[in-house]
């Protein structure tokens, strides 16, 4: 249950567990990432420990559900005298068709402007400057989160100026055009960046009938064309307490917690009907063949990424889990993938993943090479895959190990509740409390035959995409082809290459 941190007060593509394009990057090209984004994957070459027994609990967090259906979690931690307070919405790019997409984003940059409780001079907000909170929020695909972080005492007040931003915001037009201008030069600086062209290539060809729905950061044309009208059609939509949690982690009980959030929620009119009865989320259709792309792009060496479409929490939870131990296992420093890939010299760097999603999470497997070996480089690719399920591929040390390292991962997350307030609201808005508490409980099951159902169920000879950046000089030397890329002979697909 690896999560990173996010872009500050922007949108993230990819983070949370094992997503391997953030965790290679990270390891490969760390100039090309932002600094703020930590990999997802253990230090290259150190051996995880190994697990001959459990060494962790679920996380003490504690909940309540009000009557409005506004859900209060307390994860508590009296460490330092700080109180992370955070307010989860299920909003963000999958329930976003291609008209609405980035408004979520451009929601994002509006909660902390002007709102009425600050037209009207509350006196509570006279030495809000002065109390040492700092804020700031990120959208993803599936959760749009706000958070504050403030000494103990002042708990209370971050949780009212929640309150009066979520309940009462202005959208004032002034502040409304300048956010959009910030909005609009963040994703221009996106589209800028040669791997956001491979992960929007990527997004494109696995979820190819509503990729806005995989796009926190939305299309510039959307976010130009938003107005204040629109602000508010998403605040009536999702902003509701039955579609929102507030959560409390740091130096703060239940019994501090609860009647705060009572005195100041309680009252917040429930949505009727249920925003996901109205506004179902669409289904991702399968993908009908397996395809291929060459983008061609100034960088020195060559990227190849191969993607799947995964499973979904609350269709195949199972496969969830099993998903994150293959992938750590796979990573293991003696993994025969490794070792087949990487100290073979094929590759400079290769990881696989899972990207946990309740509306279909991608599994990418991405590898770093020099032009004059990414053809035999892909082509091991394809061998480590067709053996991900063959006996003795990995050994039983190996499967403990990974159940062990994750486990370690989850206790070392614990130890920053400003972080960890965020890891809550993902699994909150994604999965539900149950199966984040239940987490490291399902993490120990797991077995070799889950871990093949796995691979045999998503991954092994099922349709996929295949894409490539490198140079142009680069393509023509390496003689790299589509056919290459999807792991079959025959014609490559028209439009192959661009």
């Amino acid at each position: 249950m690896t999560l990173v941190t996010l872009f500050s007060s922007s949108f993230a593509r990819r983070a949370w567990r094992g997503l391997l394009l953030v965790a290679a990057l990270a390891l490969v090209w760390p100039a090309a990432r932002p600094a703020a984004q930590r990999s997802t994957a253990p230090a290259q070459r150190t051996a995880p420990p190994a697990a001959s027994a459990p060494l962790a609990e679920a996380a003490p967090i504690v909940s309540k559900v009000l009557p409005n259906g506004l859900e209060v979690v307390v994860f508590e931690d009296h460490t330092l005298p700080l109180v992370t307070i955070e307010l989860a919405v299920r909003n963000g790019s999958f329930t976003e068709p291609p008209e609405l997409n980035g408004l979520s984003h451009l929601y994002e940059h509006m909660f902390f402007k002007t709102n009425q409780a600050m037209l009207e001079g509350a006196p509570y907000l006279r030495d809000f400057g002065q109390l040492g909170i700092s804020y700031n929020g990120t959208t993803r695909e599936e959760v749009v989160e706000y958070y504050f972080t403030t000494i103990t005492p002042n708990f209370p007040v971050a949780m009212r100026f929640i309150r009066d931003a979520v309940r009462y915001p202005v959208f004032d037009e002034h502040e409304f055009a300048q956010e959009k201008e910030v909005v609009i030069d963040e994703l221009e600086n996106h589209e800028s960046d040669p791997f956001d062209d491979l992960n929007q290539a990527m997004t494109n060809g696995l979820f190819y009938k509503y990729p806005s729905r995989k796009t926190p950061g939305g299309r510039l044309e959307t976010v130009r064309g938003a107005t204040t009208d629109l602000m508010r059609t998403i605040q009536q939509r999702y902003y509701v307490p039955n579609n929102a949690a507030v959560i409390l982690a740091g130096d703060v009980s239940p019994a501090d917690a609860f009647p705060v959030a009572e005195s100041l929620f309680a009252d917040w009119p429930r949505r009727t009907p249920d925003p996901f009865v109205e506004f179902p989320l669409v289904e991702h259709p399968p993908l009908v063949k397996s395809d291929g792309q060459l983008l061609i792009k100034p960088i020195q060496n060559v990227v190849v990424e191969i993607g799947w479409q995964g499973p979904s929490i609350g269709k195949d939870d199972a496969a969830t889990y099993a998903a994150d131990v293959f992938s750590r296992i796979l990573d293991q420093p003696d993994s025969h993938f490794q070792r087949a890939l990487v100290d073979s010299g094929l590759a400079t760097a290769v990881a696989i993943g899972y990207y946990t999603q309740r509306n279909v999470g991608p599994i990418t497997l991405i590898l770093q090479t020099t032009p004059d070996k990414v053809r035999a480089a892909v082509k091991a690719v394809y061998g480590e895959i067709a053996n991900f399920s063959a006996p003795g591929y990995f050994t039983d040390q190996q499967l403990e190990n990974a159940k062990g390292a994750l486990e370690v991962e989850d206790l070392f997350d614990r130890d920053k509740p400003s972080e960890y307030a965020h890891t809550i609201g993902f699994w909150w808005s994604t999965s539900g409390l149950d199966y984040f508490r239940g987490y490291l409980k399902r993490l120990r099951a797991t077995t070799r035959a889950d871990v093949n159902r796995y691979t045999t169920t998503y991954i092994q000879g099922k349709k996929h995409i295949g894409l490539a950046m490198l140079s142009d000089d680069a393509a023509k030397a390496s003689g790299l082809t589509v056919e290459d890329l999807i792991g079959s002979p025959g014609p490559a697909p028209a439009g192959g290459r661009r």
